[in-house]
């Protein structure tokens, strides 16, 4: 296998076990700011208990968060050295403005967060904890300002020639508020928010089904529940907007999203079917002018397909449709989930049925596949540029490493990925099989469960 395709499997390789944590960690830090301004507010024991247990899980999944983005700055000087040196004054402010903006402030007030509930008053705990959710924000800001950067670049200009040419920013806002920036990072904010929710949600319905932490569990399903359909429904809208930008912007990557070969007025949506790349045609049951309708607010409009291009400026086709089509079904089915348990939630009739209980357990995958899928819809829809229309995939990469090192790394960092993932796993079930314990409540406190969160028994 050539060096090219190892270093890029290796790449998606490494930022894809990555992404499974700061999604988490983003998700969880909304949820304990709910949860401990919950307790502030009603002064209930229980939503007391429920902040200090979810920091734990929280404080897991940002360490392996932490442990496994290191890696991925290494392969841009190794694998990617061209492309580093193409991109290097774009990212280095990025990643500084992260380091500055982001990771000070999260780590900074994470120590209170974590050890300091006995420590510091109530007040400036949940202070922390709003510090350490902001600064999970903030280092997804500037993460997806670095890559939007790569899919829209603006405010910049090229300086030099051939392997001494590199991008050197003009205006620095410009650089941040490029042209897909905004949307592409609420449509990542919602699917971090949906990732930490339905963590909560999986193991909150494991624990009413085993009858274990009965009341904890109650009200920690009730709150993720409210959480996960709200984020659900933002992400309908911002993948809705999303999507047109990628119209306006990357017209290619939207083409290979439905797999629209010729540009067509009227032009469908494909609801499910697959890409027939030999003869250039989608197979499946489509839906005519919705695709129009969506990109341009307009039945008739036209829609630019894959004709407009030359071939080897298209990216690939079936790819491209299978992650898109992939995300959009599994962000349906979360809005489909969270709505089904909201609804039996707030007829209180939620806990009584076992079979939608088993269903929320399982829907923490719902997210995790929806973010994937979305991130390689994004990247794939991206090629052949590795910079949008100024470089190609196969010019950003090093000049000296060679195929067998390569080989050698992507085994190596496969095996040890699968280690933390195993340590992960036995942790994060260590934490769930021992529950909530009696001394993350506030001494003299009663563990009751409010009255809103009850439901009604069968007679």
């Amino acid at each position: 296998m050539e060096v090219l395709t190892l270093s890029r499997i290796q790449f998606a390789a490494t930022i894809s076990f990555h992404y499974i944590y700061p999604p988490l960690s983003i998700g969880l830090g909304v949820l304990l700011v709910i949860m401990e301004a919950a307790w502030l507010k009603t002064k209930n024991p229980i939503y007391h208990q429920m902040a200090r247990f979810w920091t734990k899980v929280f404080a897991l999944t940002f360490a392996i968060g932490v442990a496994t983005g290191i890696v991925m700055e290494f392969e841009f000087g190794t694998n990617w050295a061209t492309y580093s040196k193409f991109v290097g004054d774009v990212f280095g402010s990025a990643l500084a403005a992260e380091g500055i903006f982001a990771f000070f402030l999260e780590s900074g007030f994470l120590a209170v967060l974590l050890f300091g509930w006995d420590k510091v008053g109530r007040k400036m705990h949940f202070f922390s904890t709003c510090m350490v959710c902001l600064g999970a924000h903030f280092s997804a800001v500037w993460i997806v300002v670095a890559n939007s950067w790569m899919q829209t670049p603006t405010g910049y200009h090229i300086v030099g020639e051939g392997l001494k040419a590199r991008a050197e920013v003009t205006d620095f806002w410009q650089v941040v508020f490029n042209p897909s920036m905004l949307d592409r990072l609420f449509h990542t904010i919602c699917g971090a928010w949906q990732a930490g929710a339905f963590l909560v949600i999986s193991v909150s319905a494991w624990y009413v089904l085993k009858n274990k932490f009965a009341n904890f569990a109650r009200a920690s399903l009730r709150i993720s529940l409210t959480v996960a359909l709200i984020a659900s429904l933002l992400q309908l809208a911002s993948g809705h907007h999303s999507a047109q930008g990628v119209g306006k912007n990357q017209p290619a990557k939207l083409a290979a999203f439905e797999g629209l070969y010729n540009t067509t007025s009227n032009a469908p949506l494909t609801a499910i079917g697959y890409v027939d790349e030999k003869n250039e045609r989608v197979v499946g049951l489509q839906i005519p002018g919705m695709l129009s309708f969506l990109d341009h607010n307009d039945f008739h409009a036209a829609v630019t397909g894959l004709d407009a291009f030359a071939p080897q400026d298209r990216p690939p086709v079936a790819a491209s449709f299978f992650f898109f089509h992939g995300m959009v079904t599994a962000g349906l089915a979360t809005i489909g989930i969270s709505a089904l348990g909201c609804l039996f939630a707030w007829r209180r009739t939620l806990f009584q049925q076992r079979w939608l209980l088993w269903l929320l357990v399982f829907s923490v995958l719902g997210p995790q596949i929806a973010n994937q899928f979305g991130w390689f819809a994004a990247e794939v829809g991206r090629q052949p540029w590795l910079v949008y229309g100024l470089m190609r995939t196969p010019e950003g990469l090093s000049k000296v490493v060679q195929a067998n090192v390569v080989l050698t790394s992507l085994i190596l960092f496969t095996f040890i990925y699968f280690l933390l993932f195993a340590v992960f796993i036995y942790l994060l079930n260590d934490k769930i099989q021992h529950g909530p314990h009696d001394d993350d409540l506030i001494p003299s406190g009663k563990l009751t469960l409010p009255d809103e969160l009850t439901e009604h028994k069968k007679p």
